[in-house]
């Protein structure tokens, strides 16, 4: 694609991915499933790469979950090749409808799955750029909230963790729309961000409009600002939780009824993850830490896969079924 002069959207695009990446970025590698977030986000990756002579590739996840999917693919890499990106590898994943949490949430495990395999194929890794957008953020802090999940949650989406990289979520959605726009590209638009089944759609479409229109402009910007603020908060707990996390297969009641509640709940939390629970929810934390805080003589909390019990000033864990 020839080089031309950038409007001020795909020029904001540009300008974000060249902040975003570092000099340990030697290879760059695009998560682009066509839309005009992934699409706005290659072009300025090939931009930036170019410049400063790094090898950016692209990956396409064909997750199989619509007809025509393999062709929609094929598309958009020929159309990621266009832009200059080599190579560009079309990856078809299989998704288990059945899997604990929904297709979406297969869907985003085996897409991740992919991208690091792909990341890690040549060295040195790949960073993965991802096409998140700040109106991306915004939702993820409400659903966050409808969760009740703590402050974890509604920190949102890191602009680095690893080796995945966020340039965009500085950038409302409409930003990339319009750079793709000034740069001719035509985005495809996946039938599923209309669909109204997935929680997420209902966020996007209808609840963040409506309380934007309730409360006045620069909610989602707000919102994003308060995921910034409670990572920072979040990270700097978590980090008080591993110097206070003994690291033993029992936890001693006496100790955890020392620490502030936010320690104690993660430390707990890191307790049973060591111990095979699978992403313990806010709830599961309360009721084991009520063994401690609130004890009246009950012996033990049910967990999935565990048991804890209180013993002799003790939590200690069983495996069990279910």
């Amino acid at each position: 694609m020839a080089r031309r002069e950038l409007g001020p959207a795909s020029l904001a695009v540009v300008q974000a991915v060249a902040a975003a990446v570092t000099d340990a970025d030697q290879r760059l590698l695009v998560a682009c499933s066509g839309g005009a977030d992934s699409l706005a986000l290659a072009f300025a990756a090939e931009r930036v790469a170019s410049r400063l002579g790094r090898a950016v590739g692209a990956v396409v996840v064909d997750h199989g979950l619509q007809p025509g999917s393999a062709d929609v693919a094929v598309r958009v890499r020929d159309r990621l090749r266009g832009l200059g990106l080599d190579p560009v590898r079309v990856v078809t994943v299989h998704i288990d409808r059945a899997t604990r949490g929904g297709p979406e949430s297969a869907a985003r495990a085996a897409r991740y799955a992919a991208l690091e395999a792909e990341a890690a194929a040549v060295p040195p890794p790949a960073a993965i750029l991802l096409g998140h957008t700040l109106d991306d953020q915004a939702e993820t802090v409400l659903l966050g909230l409808a969760r009740g999940s703590g402050t974890r949650s509604l920190a949102g989406m890191a602009a680095r963790t690893g080796n995945l990289v966020r340039p965009l979520l500085g950038l409302r959605r409409r930003v990339t729309e319009q750079a793709c726009d000034e740069l001719g590209l035509e985005p495809w638009t996946d039938p599923q961000n209309a669909d109204r089944i997935f929680t997420r759609v209902r966020v996007r479409t209808s609840v963040l409009p409506a309380v934007e229109a309730e409360l006045g402009p620069g909610i989602a910007e707000a919102l994003a600002r308060t995921a910034q603020l409670a990572r920072d908060d979040a990270d700097l707990l978590d980090q008080l939780a591993v110097a206070a996390d003994p690291g033993t297969d029992t936890l001693d009641c006496a100790s955890l009824h020392e620490l502030p509640a936010a320690l104690r709940t993660r430390v707990i939390r890191r307790w049973l993850l060591r111990h095979g629970v699978p992403e313990p929810s806010a709830v599961h934390v309360r009721m084991v830490a009520a063994l401690v805080t609130a004890w009246r003589g009950q012996e033990r909390v049910d967990l999935p896969r565990v048991r804890v019990i209180r013993q002799a000033g003790q939590l200690t864990i069983q495996p069990t079924d279910g």
